[in-house]
């Protein structure tokens, strides 16, 4: 039986098929590299919660992507001056009632930012996709919003602490802090 390759040829063959998989997993590897690095970026701490939810880091990225996708299909838009006055009126009253009132402020607390998240253009939701649906642009503040999210609902049901409450009104001032400041273009460019 003649042979149409030598050994030599087939050697040669493999290793240079060996080199050209060797290669392509070098690549594959630096692009999932550079793409958690993206995604780790973006999302910070938000990025470690969706890994630990869906348990590996491509479920998590591929679930962030699908938000980033949804998000970008809104029309997510900017405060008028005057709604941006609005707002922080009513922020800095219910603020002041805390000290008297500190289960109510924080359930109007509650109140304020889901008004402002529908002035903003973010759909009203159940509060986990809601806070998905925010995550994408404000990523830094998802602990804050989570936290006073959970300490209202406890506060509904009479069972938080005045202390949890102080935190709540703590976490819901630096949500509102980032949802009320204007963006800058740069900024703005960057979360879409």
């Amino acid at each position: 039986m003649n042979l149409p390759f030598t050994n030599i040829q087939i050697i040669v063959a493999a290793a240079i098929l060996a080199v050209i998989l060797i290669i392509i997993l070098v690549v594959y590897n630096r692009h999932r590299s550079n793409r958690t690095a993206g995604f780790k970026t973006r999302f910070g701490s938000e990025y470690d919660r969706a890994v630990a939810t869906h348990g590996s880091s491509n479920k998590a990225e591929s679930k962030l992507a699908d938000r980033e996708t949804r998000v970008e299909a809104m029309k997510i838009r900017e405060l008028g001056p005057a709604e941006r006055e609005r707002f922080i009126v009513q922020w800095n009253g219910l603020q002041s009632r805390f000290v008297d009132h500190p289960k109510t402020a924080v359930i109007e607390a509650d109140e304020v930012i889901n008004a402002l998240l529908l002035a903003r253009g973010y759909p009203k939701n159940d509060f986990d996709q809601r806070a998905a649906d925010v995550s994408v642009t404000y990523p830094n503040v998802m602990e804050n919003y989570r936290l006073a999210n959970g300490i209202a609902i406890r506060t509904g049901l009479a069972e938080a602490t005045t202390e949890e409450l102080r935190t709540a009104m703590i976490q819901y001032r630096a949500v509102f802090d980032e949802l009320i400041r204007a963006q800058t273009p740069a900024v703005a460019i960057q979360a879409a």
